[in-house]
């Protein structure tokens, strides 16, 4: 049982999973710090208020803190904003860089009935017949 455990602990996808929540916790601890130490003081700047929190309404003695959903918000974006520009661009201009397919060769297309390989400019499918528009 004991080597059972070991074998699950050290197969790949358990500490590539574990590496990637320790990355992704440090990640969101910088990307936290940017938001409340660089784009809270712009947005004060420009608006005068760094924190939102405080904004209130009241109906009949009911409190609506809607300036929390607008922080939460602002917060929001600035981290699928980090994360798309410092993440997922870079991994996909790597992917592409070590990408093993080929191109798609644009002077052949798939016929739209069979889905065999005919050349783009034909206007029957020589396997099935079916017109192409």
């Amino acid at each position: 049982m004991l080597k059972d455990f070991k074998a699950f602990l050290l197969r790949g996808n358990v500490v590539a999973m574990a590496v990637g929540i320790v990355v992704g916790a440090a990640f969101g601890a910088l990307v936290n710090a940017l938001i409340t130490d660089l784009i809270m003081p712009i947005i004060a700047a420009i608006i005068g208020k760094p924190d939102f929190s405080k904004l209130h309404f009241i109906i009949h003695n009911s409190v609506f803190m809607y300036g929390s959903f607008i922080n939460a918000a602002i917060i929001f974006f600035a981290v699928v904003t980090a994360v798309f520009f410092f993440v997922v661009q870079p991994v996909n201009k790597l992917m592409a860089r070590y990408s093993t397919e080929p191109a798609p060769d644009p002077s052949i297309k798939k016929c739209q009935e069979c889905l065999s390989d005919i050349p783009a400019e034909a206007r029957k499918c020589a396997f099935c017949a079916s017109p192409q528009v």
